[in-house]
């Protein structure tokens, strides 16, 4: 107990001085005494360092608590961070926090549950400025410092008309040099582009690519003001989509951390790794066909590696595109053979280029032509396969309602390992007499 009165008042003296410092502390530390110390900290405190905590740290540290003192700090916490946290947080223990929270910010983010997954009602935030249109332009600024003490700084403030309606947006240049007893909606900028609470976030990431703006006000059909998407919170988790979209393509968990604790780590990975070692011995089969045929050419034994390697590669270049133009819906379900073909088409043309390489060099290496041709076309014969099977794996996972890169990693290099062996190992027996 006196340690830990001891870290929470260094806490203290760490968030007064340096509140990112303090942040950057408890994410090296274990989500469990982190949350224990979050718990204990007054609201003003609680408030500063949250604020600099990722949302996805700090819902692992609430996930830690009882939904009640989970609750408890979200609703101590600023509002942006408590619904950006809340959103991390896993389906079944959003539910659960939620019921703990009194009041305004209960029905908040209530609210932010009742919208699709990854739509713009559940990615805003009510945490943004909105003035009235008849406020002149001195009332606004006389407004917005007094709200300085309780939001970040806003690039944008919303101009709203009766029943909350938006009516314009403000840039804060424009503000600064209108006249001070102008109202609002002499200065305001019309045409605000905002969007529908239902919109999905490719669609937010692609208007927030064109348009290059910070912020889109969210409304609902009637024009109401909802709250605020802010292009960062689309693109950061852009880029923690394709880190779960990589973890998940070989067999991890999207929801694993490298500090997760051990036990959580193999939960998720271990499925994945039965499947591997069951396609691995289906691999192994392939080759132990063959068996008798590597005894007399010992020789064999050491291309193996290179004709499913060359495939795995070149598979994982096709998969990547796919799923690249998945994820981009560039890639219509019209266009999936078109897809499937040029992957293969492509594969063609690197496997004879690769395979007229290999088959030099095995030649000039071994003195044996016959070997340098089995190589050769086994590497043409895999390179096409990689590439057809490059795209076609995640387009029909995509067609049978999985998730496109769940482990198709792993089904890919089954296909290649199988197919590289099977196309080698099947022309050594065709050229056997010239082998020896």
């Amino acid at each position: 107990m006196p340690g830990r009165k001891l870290a929470l008042s260094a806490l203290r003296r760490l968030i007064d001085s340096d509140a990112t410092a303090a942040a950057a502390f408890l994410q090296e530390i274990e989500p469990e005494e982190a949350s224990s110390l979050l718990c204990a900290l007054p609201a003003g405190a609680l408030a500063s360092v949250t604020g600099h905590l990722h949302p996805r740290v700090l819902a692992g540290m609430l996930e830690t608590l009882s939904p009640a003192a989970a609750g408890d700090i979200l609703q101590r916490v600023g509002q942006g961070p408590a619904a950006d946290a809340f959103r991390a947080m896993a389906a079944d223990r959003r539910a659960a926090v939620v019921e703990s929270l009194p009041g305004e910010r209960r029905r908040v983010l209530q609210e932010l549950l009742s919208y699709p997954e990854d739509s713009a009602g559940r990615l805003m935030t009510a945490d943004h400025i909105a003035l009235p249109r008849d406020m002149t332009v001195r009332e606004a600024v006389a407004r917005l410092r007094d709200l300085a003490h309780h939001h970040s700084v806003a690039t944008y403030a919303y101009v709203v008309g009766p029943e909350n309606r938006l009516t314009g947006v403000l840039n804060m240049r424009d503000l600064l040099l209108a006249d001070p007893g102008a109202s609002l909606e002499s200065v305001m900028r019309k045409g605000v582009v905002a969007v529908s609470p239902f919109m999905g976030r490719e669609e937010l990431v692609r208007l927030a690519s064109e348009r290059q703006f910070i912020a889109f006000p969210v409304a609902d059909a009637d024009g109401r003001l909802l709250g605020v998407v802010s292009s960062h919170l689309l693109l950061e988790p852009g880029g923690e989509a394709a880190a779960e979209d990589l973890q998940i393509l070989f067999g991890g968990g999207a929801d694993e951390r490298v500090l997760s604790p051990v036990g959580f780590k193999v939960s998720r990975r271990l499925g994945w790794l039965l499947v591997n070692l069951a396609t691995a011995f289906l691999a192994s089969g392939v080759v132990a066909l063959f068996e008798d045929l590597i005894t007399r050419f010992a020789v064999l034994a050491v291309f193996l590696p290179v004709v499913a390697g060359q495939g795995g590669n070149a598979g994982t270049q096709s998969l990547a595109v796919i799923l690249r133009g998945l994820i981009m819906r560039e890639i219509r379900p019209a266009d999936a053979a078109q897809a499937i073909w040029k992957e293969s088409a492509a594969g063609l043309l690197n496997g004879v280029i690769i395979g007229v390489v290999t088959a030099a060099i095995v030649w000039a290496w071994k003195g044996n032509p016959a070997l340098g041709l089995v190589i050769g076309l086994a590497m043409i014969v895999n390179l096409v396969a990689a590439g057809a099977a490059g795209a076609a794996i995640p387009i029909a996972m995509k067609r049978l309602g999985f998730d496109p890169a769940q482990s198709s990693g792993i089904f890919l290099t089954t296909v290649t390992d199988v197919v590289g062996f099977l196309a080698f190992l099947g022309f050594a027996t065709f050229f056997a007499r010239w082998l020896a």
